[in-house]
């Protein structure tokens, strides 16, 4: 496993052209990942081979540029090596244990291995109960394996899963990860995503009649030469309707999205045939609907993922949407990533 040379030059550089501010502590980081990808067997104290650190675990703020710099340093390895939003990761993995009940952890672990030596988690983040329970016989199946593991994350390591049911169960995997990782936070003062613009647009509140009337005269202006389609999404025997489809712009109700039967697959799924997608009345947040927030906070994880353009409408401006109280911290992204998506130079409408 190697690299281009002279890869903290390389970055500077990249920061140069696409005008980026160069920040030291993401230059230090940038040297810390290339230690850690150059596989030094005693790097960073590890005496013993059965304690090798084969995982890095990157954590910081909202717009702090993890994701930009593991971006960058992945796209510059040169060896077997597969990137995936965390959220996508765990649906192979269930899928994968659904086809294989007999020991399917230790076969996914080898079959992972026969495909990358280097896995990259982006947007680690743990707010199920059944991937709570899961993670620490997955993760020690991986480290058997040899396969090194980088994580981003906005959540500090012994934050994860916090006041999550039957956490006591997964403490060890928080142990696990400690000893196998370089644990490592990137702080930035500014949200990177959030100065980009002095203004909100394609956002549209308070979400009341009037402003959801704008909203549906613009679609109608943007779909004006486009057929209506009503397309199902099939997932594990769930039927999801898109009544709203026009050559890939579509249409929805906040709780025909975050208030239903769905998840990370159906999203996936959804995601991969819009390309522009209108959200109307996205509520508040509190600890009353909480199960929505978390699957809001997911679909809008893989719709940044999949760089689809959003316009939206809400009770309050994005910065000033209210969060559950266990959920604040992992919101914080969830409001950048819905700013960003809804900037203007963002949407391309031809």
């Amino acid at each position: 496993m190697y690299q281009k040379q002279n890869l903290k030059h390389q970055f500077i550089d990249f920061c140069k052209t696409h005008e980026y501010e160069i920040n030291d502590n993401q230059i230090n980081l940038v040297s810390y990942l290339n230690k850690f990808i150059q596989n030094k067997k005693n790097f960073i104290f590890s005496l013993f081979q059965s304690n090798e650190k084969l995982c890095f675990y990157l954590y910081g703020s909202v717009g702090v540029g993890k994701t930009m710099i593991v971006d960058f340093i992945f796209d510059s390895i040169i060896t077997s090596k597969k990137r995936f939003h965390f959220n996508e990761f765990m649906v192979k993995f269930h899928n994968f244990r659904h086809n294989n009940k007999n020991n399917s952890i230790s076969l996914f672990a080898k079959g992972l291995k026969k495909k990358a030596k280097l896995i990259y988690l982006d947007e680690f983040q743990v707010t199920n109960i059944v991937d709570a329970m899961i993670l620490g016989k997955l993760f020690e199946n991986l480290f058997k394996e040899k396969i090194k593991i980088i994580i981003t994350s906005n959540v500090r390591l012994d934050n994860l899963y916090q006041d999550g049911l039957q956490r006591e169960q997964f403490l060890p995997f928080i142990s696990l990860i400690k000893s196998r990782s370089i644990l490592k936070e990137l702080v930035i003062e500014e949200d990177y995503r959030m100065i980009k613009s002095d203004k909100l647009q394609r956002v549209f509140c308070p979400a009341n009649e009037k402003n959801n009337f704008k909203i549906n005269q613009i679609f109608r202006e943007l779909t004006k030469t486009k057929k209506l389609k009503i397309i199902e999404i099939k997932v594990k025997g769930r039927i999801f309707k898109i009544k709203n489809f026009f050559d890939g712009y579509t249409k929805f109700e906040f709780k025909d999205l975050c208030d239903k039967n769905v998840g990370a697959e159906d999203y996936i799924e959804i995601a991969k045939v819009c390309k522009f997608m209108v959200i109307q009345n996205i509520p508040n947040f509190n600890k009353n609907n909480s199960d929505q927030q978390q699957r809001f906070i997911t679909l809008i994880d893989i719709l940044y993922e999949k760089k689809i353009s959003l316009m939206v409408s809400c009770l309050v401006p994005i910065t000033e949407i209210s969060s559950s109280d266990h959920l604040k911290d992992v919101f914080k992204r969830t409001l950048s990533r819905l700013y960003e998506l809804t900037l203007p130079d963002l949407i391309d409408v031809n």
